[in-house]
């Protein structure tokens, strides 16, 4: 049988954590912009069709 000891991730190698911060600060970005958005979309929806 393996041996199934568990993922260690701080000795992997080619981790490029900055870009994966940048990554996650664009995505939060992005999914602020979109849900920001849809609020709008439907306050005007709200408004126009009453």
């Amino acid at each position: 049988m393996s041996d199934h000891s568990g993922i260690v991730y701080s000795t992997a190698e080619g981790m490029d954590y900055p870009a994966h911060e940048k990554t996650y600060k664009s995505f939060v970005k992005l999914g602020t912009i979109l849900a920001a958005t849809a609020a709008i979309v439907i306050a005007l929806l709200a408004i126009c069709l009453t």
